[in-house]
């Protein structure tokens, strides 16, 4: 389905994907906030409600999918991946705006960071109360996308997330808070802008390689490798390493306690799954700091480390790693650069 809003020629020519989520969801009543549906809404209601961006671009509208993000697969992530690169490949496209439940959009962004193969702006926005909300966050939300996708300055800036007047790097965004409109910040620095005054500010670059700089292409993939992530806690034993192991994991991101400390009652079958030819990456469950080597013993047991990446993210770079090598010392080189 395309929807197209009214054209004016001087203006640039903005795709926008709708995959669903809060951005285009119901509830029953103004003052409900929790306990809505989410992808309710078509991509033509979202525009329909938001007729001014036809005064910032030539807008047409798509429906990949129209779900709740918590419940995204990694087969709708590569086709979100494929579908970014098709349009963009387009010389009448300028930029893609993706409409995303904001339950998962960090892992989308950062996910379309390492695997869209263009400098041109890809904008993921969501919103915090649904469509149907007093004082919904969606529409100015969504103007302001579209205003960072057409401003010069995005190009080159890798995939961005557009939400609550702030403009941040796919690389490092997450959401902080489970219901605050503000949720989104990048724990180990900051936004790359804002918007003030309906107009684009930028202040600071994303320093890893992305987008065309990055070695990750998922054109004809069908399938990622299986990664699951083993979050630790008081009490730890080894059934989840057991189960994700025989489930046929090919890697396993270990979200550990403090700088990625690893329980004394699992350590023993991570080393066992590492000597199996399973990739081991030490995370940490705080939510922001850097993972190093750690312990001499972790090294030679051949565990890798995150290095500030978050453990659902670093389950992602694992993945589109092990689609090109298993090898410990390649992988871990990736974790460096990326």
């Amino acid at each position: 389905m395309e929807v197209r809003l009214m054209e004016k020629t001087e203006l640039k020519n903005i795709v926008i994907l709708a995959t669903g989520g809060t951005i285009a969801g119901k509830a029953s009543s103004g003052t409900q906030m929790t306990g809505y549906t989410a992808g309710a809404y078509s991509v033509a209601d979202l525009l329909a409600g938001v007729p001014e961006l036809g005064e910032l671009a030539h807008i047409s509208g798509e429906q990949l999918c129209n779900i709740d993000s918590s419940g995204l697969t990694d087969a709708l992530l590569l086709r979100l991946a494929q579908r970014c690169n098709e349009l963009l490949a387009q010389e009448d496209v300028d930029g893609v705006v993706i409409t995303h439940g904001t339950d998962t959009m960090e892992e989308t962004a950062f996910f379309l960071n390492l695997t869209v193969k263009s400098a041109k702006p890809v904008v993921l926005v969501g919103a915090m109360r649904p469509a149907t909300a007093v004082s919904a966050d969606g529409p100015l939300n969504i103007i302001n996308a579209v205003k960072v996708a057409v401003d010069a300055a995005s190009a080159g800036q890798g995939v961005l997330v557009m939400m609550n007047d702030e403009i941040y790097s796919g690389r490092d965004v997450t959401k902080t808070n489970t219901a605050n409109v503000a949720t989104f910040k990048a724990l180990n620095g900051g936004p790359l802008g804002f918007i003030v005054g309906g107009e684009v500010h930028y202040y600071y670059r994303s320093m890893r390689p992305h987008t065309l700089q990055s070695e990750f292409d998922v054109t004809g993939v069908t399938a990622l490798p299986r990664v699951d992530i083993i979050y630790t806690h008081i009490g730890e034993d080894r059934v989840f390493v057991d189960a994700a192991l025989a489930a046929g994991a090919r890697g396993l991101i270990y979200a550990g306690s403090g700088m990625g400390s690893i329980h004394e009652a699992v350590e023993a079958v991570l080393a066992e799954a590492v000597s199996r030819g399973v990739v081991v990456v030490r995370s940490s469950r705080t939510g922001s700091g850097i993972v190093a080597a750690g312990l001499e013993r972790w090294q030679e047991q051949g565990f890798l480390y995150a290095d500030n990446l978050n453990p659902q993210k670093a389950r992602l770079l694992l993945q589109l790693a092990l689609l090109r090598t298993q090898e410990r010392s390649e992988v871990q080189g990736v974790f460096s650069r990326y």
